[in-house]
């Protein structure tokens, strides 16, 4: 009777184990690097620390120590590297155009509507 219980249980096992599929396949898990931004909105530093702030078409810079408003406006990206900035010094009290060109997805070069020079970074 031993030998016919074990027989039993052994071709059970046998059916229950052929109706289990393969295991599902794993799942890897890939670091994949952070996307890199697009456009200029966010924010960006100059080398002496002065953050200006792209968001929707607002412009807006502000002292780091205090976070006082220095100038503000508008800007238009006239194509996807090419941005136009449009603002008020509120220090100067002017007005005036900057062109910038987005060279990387990290830095800003612009040129004043006098011809003045200067680099934006992102900021992280």
């Amino acid at each position: 009777m031993k030998t016919k219980s074990i027989t039993t249980l052994l071709i059970a096992g046998l059916a229950l184990s052929s109706c289990m599929g393969p295991p599902p396949p794993r799942q890897i898990a890939y670091n994949s690097p952070a996307p890199q931004p697009m456009g200029v909105d966010g924010s960006w530093v100059d080398p002496n620390g002065i953050v200006s702030t792209f968001q929707g078409g607002t412009f807006s810079t502000r002292s780091t120590d205090s976070n006082t408003l220095l100038a503000s406006g508008s800007y238009t990206n006239q194509s996807p590297t090419l941005v136009e900035i449009n603002m008020t010094s509120l220090v100067r009290k002017t007005q005036s155009r900057v062109n910038c060109a987005l060279v990387s997805p990290d830095q800003l070069n612009c040129t004043t509507d006098t011809g003045s020079n200067f680099s934006l970074r992102r900021k992280i």
